[in-house]
């Protein structure tokens, strides 16, 4: 394979101007720069390549690369619905076809353009020995092959909302579930209260000692008065639906708690009761939003990590009045993201009986009492609606009504064997952020159910082609699926200078050729996006290295001269331990992207 200073020569009559640049790595996650140890120092930006001498000024450059910042942004022009089709005894259905979908937005057909079969642990990295050719070095030894993280599965305790004695028993069975983890799988424990968190792992006593801590931290820590007490239910009714079912318990309990029953403060007691609701409205909103901001960070958090991902919620559930926004936005990065939800309802299996009146003594009277019952019924019940809908919408198992918690953790971490993502452009779209309800329909097939997400909210504002190019770059590099779209390969080697440092090399083999080039002004023209990364064994991304190859090459420049292609070199400086390279290039003019992985472990 000829080189990049191969073509520089006089007789090549080409000029390359070579440079490169550290992404940041803020421009992927936030949190990723404090996440990076002291183990694991930022690599200073590399110089341009030694072997490539600078330009001569008269020469007009055929080859460029240039360094250019990159925000990614999520692009939501293509709506994507993840599908999963279970037959008669619940097992997932693989063998579908774009055919036999019907997709429906606010019940009118939509035109299926992005459809995708994907079934999980099919696309992972893999590893192998690394051969070392450069002169004036001393090649490593040879060294087994890493075992590469496959699955990354982030669990998530819902501690705002979680009871004492419901915690108790979901943390039992998650310890005895996280002590049977596969070698290949990492996972990361949070909670909605940011006060319990551990990032990705292998280590089980790691594991185990964070549940330990693991405790009921409400943020409403207040009182309830054991007479008079509007549940985040009732207020919901009465402040936000005006429910009068639910303001005439609510005041008569007023009326009876804190008036002994006199009619003559039946006033007093009404405006009681609607400031206990609108008190109560905003202690629930602010639980609610603090859980759902949380689950949005996990996900971006784990749409980070190279391999599966999965993400596991353990909750009893709560209400999102006035939230659909909130956590239809989580779906939308969970789906792209391919992060898979599933979802435990920590209370196991409950009855509210005629003795769960959830106001204490409260007024008497066999009508209030009986409505008191139906809303406690309803309460418990819509509780896990969110649940439902978050596994539902990104593909994966919602347990509930059950005291088996430990078949609940081994069937909500597990993915689906097989789903189905079919994507649309919504037509004549307004971007006024409405809802858009969502149906999916089978046609062709019977005896089949469909698990789908149920809706979408439309955006405020047109996205910017640039950053779906973005996008599909920070996707497709946070990703261990194999693309080949272009004619890329991947190889590695490293060189250990001494017994703690060591330098990685990534090649970028690039057949020109055979891309899809853009003919203008008598010259071939193109731009690739080489991203080289680096993740540590825990799947943690360590460094990032970003290039712009830019080509305007005349015809016999491409015909004689790039018979070998190009190959443009990043070096790593690492220390001894196991690592995930990731190359992604992506065609400006065909629009392709290109992915590949490697495993090293230096010794």
């Amino acid at each position: 394979m000829q080189t990049c200073d191969a073509f520089t020569s006089n007789t090549c009559g080409l000029v390359v101007r070579l440079s490169v640049v550290i992404i940041a790595l803020s421009l992927f996650h936030p949190s990723i720069v404090r996440a990076q140890s002291a183990s694991q120092p930022a690599t200073p930006a590399p110089a341009a390549d030694a072997s490539v001498p600078p330009a001569p000024q008269n020469t007009t450059a055929e080859i460029t690369s240039r360094d250019e910042a990159t925000t990614f942004k999520l692009n939501v022009n293509l709506v994507l619905v993840r599908v999963v089709v279970r037959d008669a005894k619940g097992h997932a259905v693989g063998n579908l076809q774009k055919d036999n979908f019907q997709l429906f937005d606010n019940r009118k057909p939509q035109a299926i353009t992005h459809f995708s079969a994907e079934q999980p642990g099919t696309q992972v990295a893999t590893a192998h020995e690394k051969p070392s050719s450069d002169a004036g070095e001393t090649p490593t030894e040879s060294v087994s092959p890493p075992a590469v993280p496959e699955r990354y599965i982030a669990y998530l305790f819902d501690d705002v909302h979680l009871n004492f004695g419901d915690l108790m028993q979901v943390r039992n069975a998650a310890d005895r579930h996280m002590a049977k983890l596969r070698p290949t799988d990492r996972a990361a424990i949070f909670s909605t209260s940011g006060q319990t968190m551990l990032d990705f792992t292998d280590d089980r006593a790691k594991l185990h000692d964070v549940l330990l801590h693991l405790q009921s931290r409400p943020i409403a820590a207040g009182f309830a008065n054991p007479c008079f007490n509007v549940t985040y239910y009732m207020a919901d009714l009465i402040q936000n639906k005006r429910d009068p079912q639910a303001m005439q318990v609510a005041t008569q309990d007023a009326l009876f708690c804190e008036f002994g029953g006199n009619p003559m403060f039946l006033q007093a007691a009404q405006h009681l009761a609607e400031s206990t609701a609108m008190q109560q409205l905003n202690e629930g909103d602010a639980e609610s939003h603090v859980s759902l901001t949380v689950l949005n960070d996990v996900i971006r958090k784990l749409s980070l990590m190279p391999g599966q991902r999965s993400m596991v919620v353990v909750s009893p559930g709560f209400l999102t009045p006035q939230l659909e926004f909130e956590y239809t936005d989580l779906i939308d990065r969970a789906v792209r993201s391919q992060v898979t939800i599933g979802t435990l309802d920590a209370r196991g299996l409950y009855v509210v009986g005629p003795e769960a009146d959830v106001s204490g003594r409260g007024a008497p009277g066999a009508m209030t009492q009986g409505l008191k019952q139906q809303f406690a019924i309803r309460e418990a019940a819509v509780d896990s609606d969110i649940l439902a809908i978050l596994a539902d919408a990104t593909g994966g198992f919602f347990f509930q009504n059950s005291n088996d918690l430990d078949e609940g953790f081994t069937r909500v971490s597990s993915t689906p064997e097989f789903s189905y993502v079919l994507g649309f452009p919504p037509q004549n779209l307004k971007l006024d952020g409405s809802f858009h309800s969502l149906q999916v329909k089978l046609k062709n097939v019977e005896k089949l159910t469909v698990q789908a997400r149920r809706g979408y909210f439309a955006p405020k504002h047109a996205s910017d082609p640039s950053q779906q190019a973005e996008q599909e770059i920070e996707d497709a590099l946070f990703s261990q699926e194999e693309v080949h779209s272009l004619p890329v390969h991947l190889h590695t080697q490293f060189y250990k200078s001494s017994s703690l440092d060591a330098k990685l090399t990534v090649l970028a083999q690039i057949d020109v050729r055979q891309l899809r080039l853009r003919k203008a002004d008598g010259r071939n023209n193109d731009e690739l996006t080489i991203v080289s990364a680096l993740f540590n064994g825990n799947g943690t991304l360590v460094q990032g290295i970003q290039k712009k190859l830019t080509m305007h090459l005349k015809d016999e420049t491409l015909e004689k001269k790039m018979g070998s292609g190009i190959t443009l070199k990043t070096s790593f400086d690492v220390k001894p331990g196991s690592y995930l390279v990731r190359l992604v290039v992506r065609d400006a003019e065909a629009q392709l992207v290109s992915a590949e992985s490697d495993a090293v472990r230096i010794p």
